[in-house]
């Protein structure tokens, strides 16, 4: 019964995980009620779970509040950028959509082939505030790192964009996912984006392969 009770216990530790992803979802969802603060609130998400999930960290809330001060000045100008830019996709997919869907012909054809053309940015702003979470960039290399990654890690850039796709769709149709599903979509990128990484920074690589004291 002691043991039951031990904080240390395996079942403990799993329902501190659960909590700390239901906890830094909702914390993420208000500091990106303003939009123009998506960016640093999105960042700050992707560095609290890998470290308070993943690396089993303590302090969720505490970890999530530094790295979205660390990150507000780099990551709003970020926004400031992908905003009006997502915007513009946004709507010039729409526009596509519509006349391909009715006319079919060569239309049609453009209307599938401009699904291709956005992976690239999509790719991109899935690289992007991973990036600014674990590094420090200023606006230029940041988004020139993750148009490189975007590109040299095509295949999981697929994932990143389907993975994150998928999960906005379902926060938009029933909102009581949005209680957790921000926190496991960062936690189920960072296995792939934490992967690749590791293979540019010795100093990550060392930090994923130390194990945390049970």
């Amino acid at each position: 019964m002691k043991n039951l009770f031990n904080m240390d216990n395996p079942v403990f530790q799993t329902l501190s995980r659960i909590a700390d992803l239901a906890v830094l979802s909702v914390i993420c969802l208000l500091c990106c009620l303003p939009v123009v603060t998506i960016g640093p609130a999105t960042a700050a998400l992707y560095y609290t779970v890998v470290k308070c999930v993943r690396g089993r960290e303590s302090g969720a809330f505490g970890y999530y509040l530094r790295s979205f001060r660390d990150n507000f000045k780099t990551g709003l100008k970020a926004d400031l950028i992908v905003l009006p830019a997502a915007a513009l996709l946004l709507v010039l997919h729409h526009i596509v959509r519509w006349y391909g869907t009715r006319t079919g012909g060569v239309l049609y054809v453009l209307y599938v082939a401009q699904y291709f053309a956005l992976m690239v940015p999509a790719g991109m702003l899935c690289w992007l505030f991973p990036l600014l979470g674990r590094f420090d960039y200023g606006v230029r290399g940041l988004f020139r790192t993750a148009f490189q990654l975007a590109i040299a890690h095509l295949p999981s850039t697929v994932v990143l964009v389907l993975l994150t796709a998928q999960s906005a769709v379902v926060c938009v149709n029933r909102w009581w996912p949005v209680v957790f599903l921000p926190s496991v979509g960062m936690l189920l990128a960072s296995l792939f984006t934490e992967r690749i990484f590791c293979k540019y920074s010795p100093e990550l690589a060392a930090e994923e392969r130390e194990e945390p004291e049970e």
